[in-house]
């Protein structure tokens, strides 16, 4: 492996990501009173949906429900209503009144900060638990898809048949 190349890509990344726009997790976070929760949330509702749908069903979701015990509390029906056209709302509603259950049962209302419990959530991945731990708890980490996974086997810093 290249490692002056690597240094160039690097160079080139942080000049270029100063133009890119912030997408909606990030805002979201950036105003977030609870930080790692309002990450999951928004990260959760982001799946296969657009950022400006993303951006406005969090903040309709977190306005009126804007902790776990609160999304807990509402009926699937209101969530579904309240995210809604995010992709997969039916499913995401679901799944997120079942986190925050999970989140009040078992780790006293908090967003745990480890990738094993994150991933023990429903509806969360390796993508959305290391966006909340870089992003929620700003700790390191690569939040690695299938296009971060093809591209670097493309440009040949790795060497491997599936993201994880």
């Amino acid at each position: 492996m290249d490692t002056a190349a690597i240094g160039r890509v690097l160079r080139i990344l942080k000049r270029e990501i100063l133009k890119w726009k912030v997408p909606a997790v990030g805002v979201i976070a950036g105003e977030a009173v609870d930080r790692p929760f309002e990450t999951l949330i928004s990260t959760i509702l982001s799946l296969r949906t657009k950022d400006k749908v993303t951006e406005e069903a969090a903040r309709r979701l977190l306005s009126r429900a804007p902790t776990p015990d609160a999304i807990a509390a509402l009926p699937v029906a209101t969530i579904e209503r309240l995210i809604y056209p995010v992709g997969f709302y039916r499913t995401k509603a679901k799944n997120l009144k079942e986190t925050c259950r999970i989140l009040l049962a078992q780790h006293r209302g908090q967003v745990p900060r480890s990738m094993e419990s994150l991933l023990q959530l429903p509806g969360v991945g390796r993508k959305t638990a290391n966006l909340v731990l870089t992003i929620g708890y700003d700790d390191y980490g690569i939040c690695v898809d299938t296009h971060v996974h093809r591209i670097s086997n493309l440009w040949g810093y790795v060497r491997t048949r599936t993201p994880d």
